[in-house]
């Protein structure tokens, strides 16, 4: 299985960036993916969720702010992300889980900064 993200950059606060996430494997629809991210000094933390019904779940940190959401057509996952904080900068990684295979993408660089 591999992930490839795209989608990070530098960002202004309060700004925008969505994130993607293919991944090349057979079955997508069958994966429950996730965003984590990781900076420097901290633990890699899970961002949001989604399972492979569609159910959803966000850390508080970004509650209101992000949305997760999967497209199983284009073997695709999301992370967009609004009214970006200094506090978001982070490397962030794709995740996909099936049973108990995971599976991690090379992480996307964002950076929140004026």
């Amino acid at each position: 299985v591999q992930l490839v993200e795209s989608g990070g950059g530098l960002v202004q606060p309060g700004g925008s960036l969505r994130l993607s996430c293919v991944a090349s494997v057979i079955s997508f629809g069958c994966y429950a993916m996730a965003w984590y991210r990781q900076s420097p000094g901290k633990q890699r933390e899970l961002v949001a969720a989604i399972t492979s019904g569609g159910s959803t779940n966000y850390t508080d940190a970004v509650k209101g702010r992000f949305t997760i959401s999967r497209d199983n057509a284009k073997n695709t996952v999301y992370l967009q992300m609004n009214s970006l904080k200094p506090e978001d900068t982070a490397v962030y990684y794709c995740n996909a889980r099936y049973y108990s295979n995971q599976y991690w993408g090379q992480g996307t660089q964002v950076t929140v900064s004026s």
